[in-house]
């Protein structure tokens, strides 16, 4: 009876184990993963379904075969080490290499190397698990080809480039951003982004700006280099995100615009330094921007001004408005009249020249107008127009004078030329009288 059971348990037991050794077995070959076992010394032993799915070879070709055959020529000191290794015990795990199917073709896998050891703990054999990591690996080189290209892309800017974290940190730098402040990248990595500026806390509100915000456009900072020269600059800022769309950080362009605002200074400083009042008027017919020399003009201070029309300041407003509307539809004006009145009273008499100004696209963005004030050269033409009369007056009198004169001397000759004939016949009447007597005298003496 004892004897009977000794052997149904026998039985049984091995049952189980021939049930463990199926289930084992179809676990092997159901698996997704190349599951290969051979000798300690490399000989193929054993080859699942998938193993001839990432290799190409079946199980009949291969069994018995070198693992070697697997195995591209450079690498078979590896595969030697990782055998020697499995040899003494070891176990490899996650190791990344190239294996190569049946027609020659790499296959990228990641292996797990175990041993196989009997009941005494003996080495008898070694298991292999590998994954095929081929698409990974092309990802991951697309990725990094990619992220080589955006490097290539970021370092050949000529543009200072930055990353920030969400603290505020430098993540990443490009070269431009080494040059205008400094400091090499691995000192400027992991530091506070506003450090670098005149303004620090104008910096941080940049970039808080861009993370509340999503972006910033042409915001205006100046970069202070370690040297102490300092650099204009006007920040585009936006955010970048993960694949699930979070917040990473805040990636910033700087365009140096030191040569633009020293060009804009100097172009004020010419404005500035012209003693005609010189204005720039929008399409709007508002004023955007004047010279000193239009506040003395018109007495009112340049922050009022701006943003009020043009025409308020002269008087004749319609006068003004059909002005500047006519170089809108004509390009420019010339010699155009005009007067400005003072907020005091006084009159300024000007002559307008003006001309459409426009940004790089040619788009019009306003008319620039400068006057040149006339009110003497009108005083002196007035001053030469009343004396020009006086002296047609004066001329007239002088030809009335010659006139009357001559008619006097007309007059005075006709009397004197009478006064003479009265003289003639008062003479001819004695002349007369002395014959008549002389005859007179001889009848009687006869």
């Amino acid at each position: 009876m004892a004897k009977t059971s000794a052997r149904t348990k026998t039985r049984s037991i091995k049952q189980d184990e021939e049930t463990k050794t199926l289930l084992l077995a179809a676990l092997v070959d159901s698996s997704d993963d190349a599951i290969i076992s051979k000798t300690p010394r490399g000989i193929i032993t054993s080859w699942n379904r998938a193993a001839e799915s990432m290799y190409g070879w079946t199980a009949e070709e291969i069994i018995g075969k070198n693992v070697r055959v697997l195995t591209p020529a450079q690498l078979h000191q590896e595969l030697n080490g990782l055998l020697a290794r499995i040899r003494g015990g070891g176990r490899v795990e996650h190791h990344e290499t190239t294996r190569m199917r049946k027609d020659g073709t790499p296959v990228y896998v990641s292996l797990t190397v175990s041993p196989i050891r009997d009941a005494a703990g003996r080495v008898i054999g070694v298991s292999t698990i590998a994954r095929d990591i081929t698409e990974r690996k092309r990802v991951e080189e697309r990725l990094h080809s990619t992220s080589q290209y955006a490097r290539s892309l970021i370092e050949a800017s000529l543009d200072p480039l930055v990353t920030i974290s969400p603290e505020g940190k430098i993540t990443d730098v490009n070269e431009a951003t080494v040059k205008v402040t400094g400091v090499p990248r691995e000192e400027l990595v992991g530091t506070d982004f506003s450090e670098y500026f005149t303004e620090p806390e104008k910096a941080r509100a940049g970039y808080q700006q861009v993370f509340s915000q999503g972006f910033v456009t042409d915001y205006p900072l100046t970069i202070r280099h370690q040297d102490g020269s300092l650099t204009d600059v006007l920040y585009n800022a936006t955010v970048y995100r993960d694949v699930h769309g979070n917040v990473l950080g805040v990636f910033a362009a700087a365009r140096d615009v030191t040569a633009q605002r020293q060009a804009a200074q100097y172009a004020r400083s010419l404005i500035e330094a012209s003693l005609d009042p010189l204005v720039t008027i929008s399409p709007e017919g508002k004023i955007t921007d004047v010279n000193e020399a239009t506040i003395k003009a018109t007495g009112v201070p340049r922050e009022e001004l701006v943003g009020t029309d043009f025409s308020d300041y002269f008087t004749d407003p319609e006068k003004a408005r059909a002005g500047y509307r006519q170089v809108f539809s004509q390009g420019f004006v010339t010699d155009y009249p005009l007067t400005i009145r003072h907020k005091d009273g006084g009159l300024m008499d000007v002559l307008y020249n003006a001309s459409v100004y426009r940004d790089v696209r040619g788009n019009v963005l306003g008319v620039f107008a400068a006057a040149r004030d006339v009110t003497a050269q009108k005083r002196a033409e007035a001053e030469v127009a009343e004396q020009r009369a006086r002296d047609l007056e004066r001329a007239a009198e002088l030809e009335r004078l010659a006139e009357l004169e001559r008619f006097q001397k007309l007059t005075v000759g006709r009397e004197l030329k009478m006064i003479e004939l009265k003289k003639e016949i008062e003479e001819l009447k004695r002349e007369n009288e002395q014959v008549r007597r002389a005859v007179s005298d001889a009848g009687t003496e006869r």
